[in-house]
């Protein structure tokens, strides 16, 4: 999990080499941004590459592209529960406005919108998430951004999913198209793709080592010398 996240296989050698060998050069800003808008396109994820842009727009303010954060930011919040979206925030300025944007900056509307669908997904709020998501005050990120990040309400549903699965061995399907922002009719169809099974109107989680509670038994070793130097002392006292 940790490799795949450090190294992506869909990574190419240029963006591997971009990322690990000359990552500050900001000549490079503008092949790492490509790169972000094929992730969007192709329903890919690089977070280390992605970091990169920021950590360059920090290093040059004036390489800042708000639209490209912005953009960022959406693909992190498919990561959940992952550090990515916080290891984003923290490579973001608090800085004024770049007198070289042809129009006023979105990100400062934006940003806390973003921050607290994080922390829905975050604390597996996920029918506050989509209530919040569809609703008349994420219109302009809707419209404007995710509108372009394909498969962006799947991969959402994905991070559902692997709540689910960590947590539950059953739950009604009522209460997982809840999570889904999906008709309970259409769950079903969602349940066979991924090879779960139904009883009536229960859902079967399969078993895995998140979901089973398993009792551990701890037996410690104490050797004859390490206790005597634990009562020799007190057995010295008068």
């Amino acid at each position: 999990m940790t490799s795949s996240w450090h190294t992506p296989a869909t990574r190419t050698e240029l963006i591997e080499d971009l990322v690990t060998g000359h990552r500050y050069n900001p000549s490079n800003v503008g092949i790492l941004e490509d790169y972000l808008y094929h992730q969007i396109r192709a329903q890919e994820y690089d977070c280390m590459a992605n970091l990169a842009i920021l950590k360059l727009y920090q290093f040059n303010p004036e390489l800042y592209n708000p639209d490209v954060v912005v953009n960022v930011l959406i693909k992190a919040l498919t990561a959940v529960p992952g550090p990515d979206f916080n290891l984003c925030i923290s490579l973001l300025d608090e800085r004024p406005p770049i007198a070289t944007l042809d129009e006023p900056d979105p990100l400062p509307s934006l940003l806390p919108a973003l921050k607290g669908l994080h922390d829905f997904l975050y604390r597996c709020r996920f029918p506050a998430f989509w209530s919040v998501y569809r609703s008349e005050q994420s219109e302009n990120l809707r419209d404007n951004y995710t509108v372009e990040c394909v498969g962006f309400d799947d991969a959402i549903r994905e991070v559902a999913i692997r709540a689910v699965k960590a947590t539950f061995t059953k739950i009604t399907k009522a209460r997982l198209a809840s999570y889904l922002d999906l008709p309970e009719s259409d769950v079903d169809a969602y349940v066979e793709k991924l090879e779960w099974t139904t009883s009536g109107d229960v859902v079967n989680i399969p078993p895995n080592p998140d979901n089973q509670i398993e009792a551990t038994v701890v037996q410690e070793s104490i050797k004859l010398p390490q206790l005597a130097k634990v009562i020799s002392p007190s057995a010295a006292k008068p």
